[in-house]
């Protein structure tokens, strides 16, 4: 779905949010990092994640705070005149969805997603091995919040019409082509200059431009590289009316299929439950070289053109309703995305003088741990934290947030890399260990280990608004 929208949009923004006469760009290339921005025939190359939303966000906790007290000028810069805001579905858990309700777009967003949170493992041979009535238990008891699988289209709609209704000046097709921070000294600023050859200055500059960041590229990181995590992946939605009731009534909440060659997963991601969210993440090679976009063009375009037949040569040895299932997905299928799945490594810098990378932009990790969508929000209800003090400097503020912040994402950066090898190829000895050792597991209490692991609810039980700072 593409939003159109002329290059020079603006909303003007309020004058009682113009307080203090601060003025804060936050550059943001993709709106919410939904796709690349480029594609051939029927692929799509998008970002590792579909999580790095703090653009929005960003500018609606800077003009609330958390006690009314930040009174911030924000201007969102886009690179491209249109939001394209195809991209799949992202799983958002309790401690995103709690700072969601604090930004008081929860509601709009639960009347979308859908809140399903059971869990289910399957083989192509044994049929279900087990699962959980609630892998989101723990915190919805304790936090009362639980899951959310929402197509990112929505995500993207809810927010930008909270920033509509904010009066947010939002201005489309301006590239970003160059960053001038004059930090030291009485009136430091930062420069942003364009393709255009226009330019514009501001206090500060957050960088919400996702993995490819090129704040991060032209500035505050020039030198970091992307790692591959050696995984890729295909994905698509399809309506539920395309499938027969047998399949439908199958796909209730999270399910998960792990074969020798990779994994399947399938869900719904609506609140109707009228569309199902499914795709397969295996191991592929890096083109040469890595970086080489032609490489991946024609690696993507060979995956998405023989799906069906790769796919299918997958299930061949399957029985079972299950197997079944995943077949009809496969033929009800005639759009598919292909992914290369990337991540930052760990000890990249986040600032530099005036300019603040967050979320993926700072710290993309795999979308293995289920924590993508929640760490981005986290860091934006942070920034706000910090920058309401009028006493702390700019510097003193992005200094305090890496401090506060890099343990928690260098925590999940890891566990997403450890539950990535469920999606590796493996040997049938060692997939009927796996299969034999998650039925015995979620048998048992053991499960919830399971998905305190895997799903990312370890990480839930947490409240970025009660660091000390």
């Amino acid at each position: 779905m593409n939003l159109k929208i002329p290059v020079e949009t603006k909303y003007e923004t309020p004058s009682d949010l113009r307080m203090n006469g601060r003025r804060v760009h936050v550059f943001d290339v993709e709106f919410s990092n939904v796709v690349r921005g480029w594609s051939v025939a029927r692929i799509s190359r998008l970002s590792n994640r579909a999580a790095d939303i703090a653009p929005l966000l960003s500018i609606k906790a800077m003009l609330a705070g958390n006690n009314n007290s930040l009174h911030a000028r924000p201007q969102f810069i886009r690179e491209y005149n249109v939001l394209i805001t195809e991209g799949g579905a992202i799983g958002v858990s309790a401690n995103g969805l709690r700072l969601f309700d604090r930004l008081g777009v929860y509601e709009s967003l639960s009347k979308r997603g859908s809140s399903r949170s059971d869990f289910a493992v399957h083989s192509l041979s044994g049929g279900r091995l087990g699962g959980l009535d609630d892998f989101a238990a723990r915190a919805r008891a304790e936090m009362g919040y639980g899951y959310m699988r929402i197509k990112r289209a929505d995500v993207v709609d809810v927010l930008l019409e909270a920033v509509r209704k904010a009066g947010i000046p939002v201005h489309f097709g301006r590239k970003i082509t160059g960053i001038d921070d004059t930090s030291a000294g009485e009136g430091a600023d930062v420069g942003v200059r364009f393709e255009d050859g226009s330019s514009d200055s501001a206090d500060m500059l957050m960088g919400c431009d996702g993995i490819h960041s090129a704040v991060r590229r032209l500035y505050v990181d020039r030198d970091l590289k992307l790692e591959y995590s050696g995984l890729s992946g295909l994905f698509s939605i399809i309506p539920t009316a395309q499938l027969p009731s047998f399949v439908t009534d199958q796909l209730t909440g999270l399910n998960v299929t792990l074969t020798e060659k990779g994994m399947f997963m399938a869900a719904p991601c609506t609140a109707a439950m009228d569309e199902v969210y499914w795709g397969f993440q295996r191991e592929i090679p890096v083109p040469d070289p890595q970086d080489d976009r032609d490489g991946w063009e024609v690696r993507g375009r060979q995956e998405v053109d023989g799906f069906k037949g790769n796919l299918h040569e997958i299930l061949a040895s399957g029985r079972g309703d299950w197997t079944d299932a995943l077949r009809q997905l496969v033929d009800a299928t005639d759009v598919m995305k292909f992914y290369p799945i990337y991540r930052l490594p760990l000890g990249g810098t986040w600032s530099r003088g005036r300019c603040l990378l967050l979320g993926d932009a700072a710290h993309a990790t795999q979308p293995h741990a289920g924590q993508g969508v929640s760490l981005a929000v986290e860091d934006v209800f942070l920034v706000s934290r910090l920058l309401a003090d009028p006493s702390r400097s700019v510097e003193e503020a992005f200094t305090l947030f890496q401090q506060i912040r890099r343990p928690r994402v260098a925590e999940i950066h890891e566990t997403a890399a450890q539950n990535a090898g469920a999606r590796k190829e493996t040997g049938p000895i060692t997939q009927w260990l796996r299969e034999n050792a998650l039925r015995i597991a979620l048998s048992t209490r053991l499960g919830l280990g399971i998905g305190q692991q895997l799903l990312g609810q370890r990480y839930t039980i947490y409240d970025v608004d009660t660091e000390q700072i």
